[in-house]
């Protein structure tokens, strides 16, 4: 599941990828276009290896089939799907519908077939932005996710911690109290498995309530200073390590027994999107606990007494530009959306506008936590800050930089906090420098 949970983060980074393609297929015929009839073989290619294994996406398709019974619908699961699917879109042979891997948006029209101009959607579904190019829309998220923490009350209220922290020192002091008063670790970085520590990065811009938070990082040559997002984030992380409230031996982790330990009570809290909710509800009741013991909080940080939480969509569904079945794969996606019960099944946050949140973000409500869409780049910085972390050689999306911050927290390498968010300013400010001019 961890592919899951790093595509939006695969979306958002919009890596630069070098294909070669042609519209073919079934792009010349005239009668196959997704307004016409819905019939035909489709096939969906999804990264939800679990639920074609499971059977789940079957009982979709039977679904599917009470509306719209001249449609023929099959499966494909892949493990590696931000990476395969690169490969497959130098052919023709990449499914009817997919979920949109890291292409850029220009290269959208050569392997999308587009759906409409994003206007017309814009008072039905959330998230368009990230599968929208030049005022047309080639895709529609299939879910949507919040940032935040992941956590289990019951631990929490053992501990005593009576109020959820809404800042870094009430966070510090609520894991020092489950430190003191459980047997729980406090917070669990799966540090070996590595790509659960990129996702404290999507709640940049809640700590200014910067909607163009990526754009003010891409322009700013020295944003590891007090005061910024980035410097919020990523001192959470470094301060709760070096107070030596996380597992002892880092190099350990395992992803998925974090799972079990964090819905049987020994971790309370990880930093995750929404979408691990419902796994770790699915974990406690395996194992013998209550899945109401998973709670979600938002980031410890708020502005003028209020709190905020980035959301933003997982994958988003796109046809091929070589489908032949336009129409039937078309409604295939906005029948996925709207009616198959995935997003509420998931816990997810539905694209559909009008639809409630899901039961577990309650919590958010009753915090009276605002939700946030981060802004699509401005023309001509649509990968200003995919650019510069790559020029300056941070991995921004990754983990590397965040497990030496570990490291450096935790004793195991050279410096401290100011010391390497010096390091980083220098390296950033100097790609910034380069790029800008």
């Amino acid at each position: 599941m961890a592919k899951k949970a790093i595509a939006s983060l695969a979306v958002l980074a919009t890596a630069a990828v070098a294909m070669s393609g042609c519209a073919g297929g079934g792009s010349g015929d005239a009668d196959n276009t997704i307004d016409g009839d819905v019939k035909g073989d489709i096939k969906v290619v999804t990264w939800r290896t679990d639920l074609v294994e499971d059977g789940t996406f079957d009982k979709y398709a039977e679904e599917f089939n009470k509306k719209y019974p001249d449609v023929n619908v099959t499966f494909e699961g892949i493990t590696d799907y931000a990476g395969e699917m690169l490969t497959r879109m130098s052919t023709s042979n990449y499914g009817d519908v997919i979920g949109i891997p890291a292409i850029k948006p220009e290269q959208y029209e050569q392997f999308l077939e587009p759906l409409g101009k994003t206007s017309d959607f814009e008072d039905t579904y959330r998230f368009l932005p990230a599968a929208s190019y030049d005022g047309t829309q080639y895709g529609i998220a299939w879910g949507g996710n919040a940032n935040g923490v992941v956590y289990n009350k019951r631990v929490f209220e053992e501990a005593g911690v009576t109020e959820l922290p809404t800042t870094e020192d009430e966070w510090l002091d609520a894991l020092q109290k489950v430190k003191d008063n459980t047997d729980a670790i406090p917070l669990y970085t799966n540090y070996k498995d590595g790509w659960p520590l990129t996702q404290s990065f999507g709640n940049l811009g809640v700590v200014t309530n910067d909607p163009d938070a990526p754009i003010t990082m891409a322009e700013d040559p020295a944003p590891w200073t007090e005061g910024t997002d980035v410097y919020a984030i990523d001192s959470l992380l470094y301060d709760s390590v070096a107070a030596g409230l996380t597992e002892d031996d880092p190099l350990t982790t395992n992803w998925e027994q974090s799972k079990v330990d964090l819905g049987t009570g020994k971790i309370a809290a990880m930093t995750l999107g929404s979408w691990a909710i419902s796994q770790m509800q699915a974990a406690a009741e395996d194992n013998g606990a209550s899945a109401d013991d998973i709670g979600y909080m938002a980031f410890p940080a708020n502005v003028d007494g209020t709190q905020y939480a980035v959301i933003g969509g997982d994958y988003n569904l796109a046809v091929s530009k070589h489908s032949k079945a336009k129409a039937a794969a078309w409604a295939w996606i906005q029948w996925v959306v709207e009616d198959s019960g995935y997003t509420e099944a998931q816990g997810m946050i539905s694209p559909v506008i009008d639809k409630p949140l899901p039961d577990n973000l309650a919590g958010f409500e009753d915090a009276g936590v605002e939700l946030m869409e981060i802004n699509p780049a401005p023309a001509g910085k649509e990968g200003l800050i995919n650019n510069i972390a790559d020029d300056s050689k941070i991995d921004l999306y990754g983990p590397i930089y965040r497990q030496k911050l570990v490291d450096i927290a935790r004793g195991a390498a050279e410096g401290d906090k100011e010391s390497y968010f010096a390091e980083l300013n220098e390296r950033w400010g100097a790609s910034v420098e380069k790029l800008e001019n």
